[in-house]
């Protein structure tokens, strides 16, 4: 199986450094028939650190291109990250956002390979997720294990495959369509889990995993989406203008492979106001999204978590993962201005976010608890045609969270 994934993997890696060999920056009105044009390709790489992996060094290389007249087609791009960390985490991903001629479909692609290890925190927010207690466990014969009061470390293997198309429909902003999901957890060890001791030391993973009837060494989520999405963002990469709405409704069957059937809900809003109309890069960028299992049970590593969307930009300052439940809302609110008078290659950023997540054993709630963070960024503009910057940012939260990104692209 792991040889299966990675050579799918190597195909998608290959796929758009061929495409390069025959494609080169043309002007608007030449080569009108030419299916890639403007093709941009920034082989980055990697020195940095983050709360999830340590430090990590790799390639990152992206791309970006259109698929049609600049008049009536959105730029299309693609990052995509080959990487190894200190914390011997081994990571291949692939996400893409593809525009046709007219932006006539959107193609949405999320692929990762994961050889990974990562600590869980149990599920919910608040003043109890700092002493990161786990949720407890009831055996048969009525005796109750209180869980573990530590990070609690899990070591697995991942394989995702996202891919959603969507149409457009008219004229307008509104694209709708159907997607394919397949996340699969395997060779999964809880670190901390000791079921020989008295009392047995039981993780958060194993008690949610063994009480809604999970194999906690390996599950299966397989589901369709239906989705509908208005996009009137002036640029896709880095926008100036514009808003973006995405509604998506998964279903998780039992026949098409999900260890349990399940239906899950995700809900997304970007908006972008300008504060300077002679300097657009000038403003203010605001970000929201809601995710929850609204049937069934999920897995526990597939349960909505802050890190895990699709270019894993959300929870800025907290290690991916750090806030998980069965319901999660998330917003984040950014400032964004120029650092030069005339020029825009190097800009900066402010952002905060917050989030609240559920924990429905505990009757944790959402709202009830909310975790902040805030941090500043520096940008470098790349290419100015597709709007392309290197980001840089840091970022500090609650109970001693901070942490250092370096990506491609805004964030959102």
């Amino acid at each position: 199986m792991k040889k299966h994934l990675l050579f799918f993997l190597l195909c998608l890696w290959i796929h758009p450094l061929l495409a390069q060999q025959d494609t080169t920056a043309t002007k608007p009105e030449e080569d009108s028939d030419k299916l890639i044009r403007e093709f941009s390709f920034v082989p980055l790489p990697v020195l940095a650190a983050n709360p999830a992996v340590g430090f990590m060094f790799g390639v990152a290389p992206s791309a970006s291109w259109m698929m049609g007249p600049n008049e009536t087609t959105s730029r299309s791009f693609f990052v995509s990250t080959v990487l190894y960390t200190t914390k011997k985490q081994f990571m291949l991903l692939m996400k893409s956002n593809v525009f046709l001629k007219d932006d006539s479909w959107n193609l949405m692609g999320d692929w990762r390979f994961f050889a990974f290890s990562q600590p869980t925190y149990g599920l919910g927010t608040g003043d109890q997720s700092s002493k990161l207690v786990s949720t407890g466990f009831e055996y048969d014969d009525g005796s109750y294990s209180d869980g573990i009061e530590v990070a609690q470390l899990m070591e697995f293997n991942y394989f995702r495959f996202h891919e959603t198309a969507l149409k457009r429909i008219g004229d307008t902003r509104f694209f709708a369509g159907v997607g394919y999901h397949l996340d699969i957890h395997y060779k999964i060890e809880d670190q901390l889990l000791d079921l020989d001791t008295v009392p047995p030391a039981i993780t958060s993973h194993y008690a949610y995993s063994i009480d809604n009837g999970f194999d906690p060494e390996q599950y299966v989520l397989s589901g369709v989406s239906f989705n509908v999405l208005l996009d009137s963002r002036d640029n896709p990469i880095n926008p100036y203008d514009g808003r973006y709405a995405f509604l998506s409704f998964r279903v998780n069957p039992e026949f098409i492979g999900s260890d349990k059937s399940s239906t899950m809900l995700w809900a997304e809003y970007r908006d972008y106001f300008s504060l300077d109309k002679d300097r657009p890069r000038h403003l203010l960028a605001l970000w929201a999204f809601g995710n929850t299992v609204v049937s069934g049970e999920v897995p526990y590593m597939d349960l909505p978590a802050i890190g895990w969307d699709q270019f894993g930009r959300s929870g800025r300052a907290y290690a991916q993962g750090r806030f998980r439940g069965q319901d999660m809302v998330y917003g984040e609110l950014e400032y964004r201005f120029p650092l030069q008078k005339n020029k825009d290659t190097w800009g900066a950023v402010v952002f905060a976010n917050a989030t609240t997540a559920t924990n429905r054993d505990a009757n944790i709630n959402l709202f009830e608890n909310i975790d902040p963070a805030a941090g500043i960024g520096l940008r470098v503009m790349i290419d100015k045609k597709a709007r392309t910057n290197i980001t840089i940012d840091y970022g500090w939260g609650k109970y001693g969270a901070q942490g250092f990104y370096l990506n491609v692209n805004e964030a959102f």
